[in-house]
């Protein structure tokens, strides 16, 4: 299991630290309100993850290495987060991640987050880039309809079986995030691997199952005549897919 630690020293609007070590299989959040961090070096070493906060709009790194499988992973937010980095080394497996939330029956879904990434100098065998929108969540399931009540076996009558519930909709997944690249003028464009696609739409709720028709029960000779069955509700409708994000790339 993977240790979690955090990083309080922040606190600042801007904040400058000399260097970030991320251990290996660990997982480090960048806590505080700090709205631009400046490090001079952010080593995240292999297998390790680097949390970066909403409320962080804008990272300066000098020099940053991301070991095999590291992963920086970006926290949804409404403001763009503007990364640049003087010197950067990814490692095979390396991975920044802004990708949206999915949705809850209480909220919708969160849009992949804007990125402004700026690399000067970059080693890499692939820029991995994932800012997919969040899925949709399903559509509520309709309740079933009640039994109807038995009748006597020689006088009263059997009532029906109540109608079952309609299922909701699905929810509409988000929006996938808007990234732009600012990359060495060398580095080759078919090792720029980034994802765009719109959240999953949500499925939609399963219909109620209808009540059965009360019946008579115990009877040796006469019953009542049983009551009808209610009606099965309707399957709600999906939720829409979210539209995919857009990327540009600028050499310089």
């Amino acid at each position: 299991m993977r240790k979690l630690l955090l990083l309080t020293a922040m606190f600042s609007p801007l904040a400058l630290a000399g260097s970030l070590n991320v251990e290996p299989h660990s997982v480090l959040r960048l806590a505080g309100k700090a709205g631009v961090v400046h490090l001079e070096r952010l080593e995240v070493a292999d297998s390790a993850t680097l949390v970066l906060p909403a409320s962080l709009v804008e990272l300066k790194v000098d020099q940053l290495h991301l070991g095999r499988d590291a992963r920086i992973s970006v926290v949804p937010a409404d403001e763009t987060l503007r990364i640049a980095v003087e010197r950067a080394q990814l490692d095979e497996g390396s991975l920044i991640t802004a990708t949206g939330m999915a949705g809850t029956y209480e909220r919708a879904a969160r849009p992949g987050r804007n990125l402004d990434l700026r690399l000067q100098q970059l080693q890499a065998p692939v820029l991995a880039i994932d800012a997919r929108g969040g899925a949709g969540a399903p559509g509520y399931v309709g309740l079933d309809g009640a039994n109807g009540k038995a009748g006597g076996c020689t006088w009263g009558s059997a009532s029906r079986g109540a109608n079952g519930d309609n299922g909701g909709d699905g929810h509409d997944g988000s929006a996938g995030g808007r990234v732009r690249l600012a990359l060495p003028a060398d580095y080759p464009a078919e090792q720029i691997k980034v994802r765009l696609e719109g959240g999953a739409p949500g499925k939609a709720g399963a219909a109620g199952k209808a009540g059965q028709g009360g019946a008579s029960k115990g009877c040796l000779v006469y019953r009542t005549e049983a009551g009808a069955d209610g009606r099965p509700g309707l399957e709600g409708q999906p939720g829409m897919a979210g539209a995919a994000g857009e990327l540009s790339v600028q050499r310089l």
